[in-house]
């Protein structure tokens, strides 16, 4: 495993601030076309390549910012400060898309592919969920069939972040047709230009507008040897490590967007006036804000500890998982919120709450849902108290 560069608190604070700017002066003020154009502007992507943040946890040596996972998320804080479509943008190449290669790949694999990663000019995806493996991922029944120096990938894959744009995909397919669930599935890199590779059209979502999500189809594709990621059967392993440090980064780009809905819920409060005074002095308006910012803290609170436990080399599957299923439930709590604090206004698009609204929902479900988190938890506190 690569040494982690650690950053100190002035050069930290100093990046954690031009994100900040970067957000405030170039993102927010687009929010609503992006929503309207279903599309980030690639202007808007090329500065994120020049900030580095497709690199953001690639290590140096092959041209990332190798952070350490507490300032990940404090990146991540920030850009939940602003719609979830910019920072789905590097999302994958930040975290599932490139965290299996980083963690497993052989240094050939490492030298051919994290460079374009981390520069932002290679864009991944990670290739898990199908129409019968969602929850149950390791259900998976894409095939892998080993045919001389190659394997042979047939099935399809749904709901892919980002495949629209991916230049590789990180496929988990079963290599074993006799052995059922996780130990049969194995993990492999998979070029976009491969014969037989396809990928379906955005869907139409809810919410996050500007971030797509795709079917991916492998009809036949060749992938050679080289391009399996660790051994054969061990693809759920690793799908598991890659989801600890997503399901933190995703449970920080989560109260980045609390804080943003309570700020905008506390502004509105302080200028609208009620029965002669600004609803901020209502009491059960106090009430709502206040139970807002105790939850908003707490995530935080959880997501931070949990990052300096990983930072440390501990394990923190119980830590991740309930960092993102507390977060994730706490920043669709406070978006209901902030729209019954805005009232009427909080219903319209003029103000973006409700966009923001629709754009929280997701949370609960991608990377493993609410029930699965609470699975996750439970079964590592039994497998705890076992010894």
């Amino acid at each position: 495993m690569e040494t982690q560069v650690a950053y100190d608190r002035e050069i930290t604070q100093e990046l954690i601030s031009v994100i900040a700017r970067f957000v405030e002066e170039k993102l927010r003020p687009i929010e609503a076309q992006v929503g309207e154009d279903d599309a980030v502007p690639e202007a808007i992507i090329n500065q994120m390549k020049e900030l580095g943040l497709f690199g953001l946890t690639v290590p140096i040596k092959y041209g990332g910012l190798d952070l350490t996972m507490e300032v990940e998320c404090l990146v991540a804080f920030e850009f939940g400060r602003t719609s979830p479509a910019f920072s789905s943008c590097f999302g994958t190449n930040v975290g599932i898309g490139s965290q299996g290669l980083i963690l497993f790949g052989s240094e050939a694999q490492k030298q051919k592919y994290l460079p374009q990663i981390a520069s932002g000019e290679l864009v991944t995806s990670f290739c898990l969920t199908e129409a019968e493996a969602g929850s149950d991922s390791a259900a998976v029944q894409t095939r892998a069939q080993r045919v001389g120096d190659h394997y042979v990938l047939t099935g399809s894959k749904r709901y892919i972040t980002n495949a629209d744009r991916a230049g590789l995909f990180t496929v988990m397919a079963r290599t074993d047709a006799d052995v059922k669930g996780a130990k049969g599935v194995t993990a492999f890199l998979v070029e976009r230009d491969s014969p037989g590779l396809s990928v379906g059209k955005p869907e139409k979502k809810m919410g996050q507008q500007g971030a797509h999500i795709c079917d991916v189809y492998f009809d036949a594709v060749k992938v050679p040897v080289e391009n399996r990621l660790g051994e054969e059967g061990a693809g759920f392993k690793l799908a598991m490590q890659v989801l600890d440090r997503g399901r933190l980064h995703i449970a920080s780009v989560c109260v980045g967007l609390a804080e943003r809905l309570i700020s905008d819920s506390l502004n509105y409060a302080l200028k609208r006036q009620q029965f002669g005074k600004p609803i901020c002095e209502h009491q059960l308006i106090q009430a709502m804000l206040a139970d807002s910012k105790t939850e908003a803290y707490a995530a935080k609170a959880m997501i931070l500890d949990a990052a300096r436990l990983k930072d440390g080399d501990q394990s923190i599957t119980l830590e991740a998982a309930a960092a993102k299923y507390y977060a994730s439930e706490m920043v669709g709590r406070v978006a209901d919120r902030a729209v019954q604090i805005l009232g009427g206004a909080g219903y319209v698009v003029d103000y973006g709450i409700e966009r923001l609204y629709r754009d929280v929902r997701i949370f609960r479900i991608y990377e493993g849902t609410s029930q699965i988190q609470q699975i996750v938890i439970a079964r590592e506190m039994i497998k705890a108290a076992k010894g």
